[in-house]
């Protein structure tokens, strides 16, 4: 199908797979690969759909969660005889067990506090797709300067590894 493409579109639509989740920076390469394109621009192309695809995720996650923070921040707070704050939520909601969202949102910052940003960016590719890793970061409070810095790195380097097995792989079939 990609042989009825024009040449200069191939490496568009290797970036538009970038985009996709799961398929990411790493499979788009890899199929770009697989297609005939070379690999250099396979690996390239790949790894800036997904870096675009995981920018935007950023900066519209941080905005979210700067929204939400600012509100959080203006909810009215009662003062209670004896000058205790309370907040606006019936007080029965302090003893409440935590619903299955906070449950992950502790899960997720034990895992950033036991690997770091670097660490959780570059493993998380193994189970997650970059932009829901980015999504996490944004909305727990890491910088979106720190969570892109650590995004880029983990796909360049998995869309690398993956464009030189592909690369090697076909080598080896004699493609």
């Amino acid at each position: 199908m990609i042989e009825h493409v024009p040449d200069i579109l191939h490496p568009l639509i290797v970036a538009l797979a970038g985009a996709i989740p799961y398929i990411e920076g790493e499979g788009a390469a890899a199929f770009g690969i697989i297609a005939g394109i070379n690999p250099v621009v396979a690996a390239v192309a790949g790894a800036t759909g997904n870096i675009l695809c995981v920018f935007g995720v950023v900066f519209l996650g941080s905005r979210i969660r700067e929204r939400v923070v600012a509100r959080r921040a203006a909810k009215p707070v009662f003062v209670a005889a004896g000058g205790h704050e309370l907040p606006a939520a019936a007080p029965e909601a302090h003893d409440a067990k935590p619903t299955g969202r906070s449950k992950g949102r502790a899960r997720l910052r034990r895992w950033t506090v036991r690997f770091g940003v670097p660490g959780a960016s570059i493993l998380a590719p193994l189970a997650l797709p970059t932009m829901l890793t980015a999504a996490f970061f944004v909305s727990t409070g890491v910088s979106k300067g720190w969570v892109m810095l650590w995004q880029i790195v983990a796909i360049v380097l998995w869309t690398s590894v993956i464009a030189v097995a592909a690369s090697g792989v076909l080598g080896l079939l004699g493609w």
